[in-house]
């Protein structure tokens, strides 16, 4: 390999072939990576869309939006809690990121064994949130919500709230399946050779699902 200082251009011509060359910016980052990063960009222009076509709905309707407050209340032990199973879904993903994250610092670390029980865990409470999102459907679908009406306010809720929590608990599903998959090849030895960093973009993934979740929570729920 050819070691030798290559001459650098000076002054606005070398800033230009710096930048358009991508000298830094991209610099030992694997195709991986990147492509997980490009993939996570594009999905966050379409959650984007989706959540300002909801505010944009919501500020503009004639009819009362529902509370959602009460919609999605709890009746526990003979006490009326509102958003009690919001809050319980919330808490899954959170703790699910930390798993994730430990998961990540194992896989760093070639503990193998760690990092595919932690994903495995991390997957776990995927499945969770996505019985209690299948809950919460099947409780709307009872008091008569659909895609196209709503008996409690603006028809324009089903809608958003089918479309918004779907897309996102579809991402879910996926993200489930996709961690599961890696668990087991992880666990099995097959990235030992290459390394572990396999475990990383899977948690690219992961973290965004619960990071979109987040705006989903304070913009639909709690406004």
């Amino acid at each position: 390999m050819d070691n030798t200082t290559q001459p650098t251009t000076s002054g606005v011509t070398g800033l230009i072939e710096d930048w358009v060359s991508d000298k830094d910016a991209f610099k030992n980052v694997s195709w991986g990576k990147t492509m997980m990063w490009i993939f996570l960009l594009s999905d966050t222009f379409i959650f984007s869309c989706f959540l300002v076509g909801y505010m944009s709905v919501r500020m503009t309707t004639d009819v009362p939006w529902p509370n959602t407050s009460e919609v999605f209340a709890l009746t526990i032990a003979g006490e009326h809690i509102p958003l009690i199973l919001i809050a319980i879904m919330t808490f899954v993903l959170i703790t699910s990121s930390g798993t994730m994250a430990m998961a990540v610092n194992c896989g760093y670390r070639r503990q193998r064994k760690q990092a595919a029980v932690l994903m495995l865990v991390t997957a776990v409470f995927g499945v969770c949130f996505v019985g209690m999102q299948a809950f919460e459907w099947t409780k709307l679908i009872e008091e008569g919500v659909r895609p196209w009406g709503n008996p409690m306010g603006a028809p324009q809720f089903g809608a958003a709230f089918f479309m918004i929590t779907g897309f996102h608990g579809f991402h879910v599903s996926i993200g489930v399946i996709y961690l599961t998959v890696v668990a087991l090849k992880v666990l099995r030895g097959d990235y030992e050779e290459r390394g572990y960093e396999i475990v990383e973009i899977t948690g690219l993934y992961w973290h965004f699902v619960d990071l979109v979740w987040v705006f989903i929570f304070a913009f639909f729920y709690l406004w």
